[in-house]
């Protein structure tokens, strides 16, 4: 029981620091979203860049999923792999918006929500740094799938802003999803929500393979 409290004290401090610094970068970018009312590429860049990862839910399943994932290992993964992903998928956007070609992300994207919803199911316990790579290498898929979207004439800076932070937020809700763990029915209940992005994965995979729009 004391350690649940503890677990739950720790996360509160976490969740408070997290949320100074969501703060803070919003107050960061604000003048920029501001002066990009003047400069209407720029304002279409970050909400756009902001709605692409909440628009489908094949990119939702998988980054909630990672939270929940990373939830269900514990510290340190609880941190890592939320951090990880949107490095990563920074550097798939960046390639992206690049024009750099690569095979498969649709059929990848679709595999990310199977994978990590099957790891939650599982309960699978790699070593972090496997965990890691991952979570990585799905979230090139993801980011390179923003990065090909951007819209005509927005800024590319704030819409890999918005997507960042989006997917930061989203990890953000798997993570409180995955805290229900500690608890033997919470155990239970996040395996079968585990078992059901890997279901909405299957889908999404079934879609990519029969060639209809996901």
């Amino acid at each position: 029981m004391f350690q649940n409290i503890r677990t739950m004290k720790n996360f509160i401090q976490h969740a408070g620091a997290a949320r100074r610094s969501f703060i803070t970068l919003f107050l960061l970018l604000y003048p920029l979203t501001v002066f990009a009312h003047k400069r209407g590429g720029e304002a279409i860049g970050f909400a756009s860049g902001f709605l692409h990862p909440i628009s489908g839910l094949d990119h939702i399943l998988a980054m909630v999923a990672v939270g929940m994932w990373g939830a269900q290992l514990g510290a340190p993964a609880m941190w890592v792999l939320p951090v990880v992903f949107p490095m990563v998928m920074a550097l798939g956007g960046m390639m992206g918006l690049m024009g750099i070609k690569l095979p498969g992300i649709e059929l990848c994207i679709a595999l990310s929500a199977l994978a990590l919803g099957f790891a939650v199911c599982r309960e699978a316990r790699p070593k972090l740094w496997i965990a890691a790579i991952i979570v990585g290498f799905f979230a090139i898929a993801h980011g390179h799938a923003h990065g090909t979207e951007l819209p005509l004439g927005a800024s590319g800076v704030l819409y890999s802003i918005g997507f960042v932070i989006a997917t930061g937020l989203l990890h953000a809700l798997g993570i409180a999803i995955g805290l229900v763990h500690r608890w033997p029915a919470g155990r239970i209940a996040l395996r079968v929500a585990g078992a059901v992005v890997a279901m909405g994965g299957v889908f999404f995979l079934w879609k990519v393979i029969s060639g209809e729009p996901v």
